[in-house]
């Protein structure tokens, strides 16, 4: 998986930019496309901040074909079914107190909180 977000894109894009520049060089449209595709792949900026624990239960949850979707991880949680997998009591109480938070880091990916 690529890790380099949008502004990791920017930075270089503006790096390459002030180099051409000084070089007395320039960058054109084929230079800015391979940055626009590159922008179009990285993550966003922001993405969401989670415990370790949170993260290993997305990564097995997304391993396990059953419960691939977000909605059968919610019902999961609500309704304490784990048919395959034991419960992982610390990650489904956070799930259940940050359930924006953790659908965010699902869809978009997410950076593990090195404090927890």
């Amino acid at each position: 998986m690529n890790y380099e977000t949008k502004r990791d894109v920017l930075v270089d894009a503006v790096d390459a930019l002030a180099d051409a520049q000084a070089s007395g060089g320039n960058v054109g449209h084929q230079d800015a496309n391979l940055f626009m595709g590159e922008y179009e792949k990285a993550l966003p900026d922001d993405l969401p901040v989670i415990p370790k624990e949170v993260g290993e239960y997305i990564k097995r949850q997304k391993d396990d074909l059953l419960t691939e979707q977000l909605f059968v991880i919610f019902l999961t949680i609500q309704y304490n079914i784990n048919i395959d997998n034991p419960p992982d009591l610390k990650a489904e109480n956070w799930i259940i107190d940050h359930s924006d938070t953790f659908a965010r880091a699902w869809l978009d990916g997410y950076e593990i909180d090195n404090k927890s």
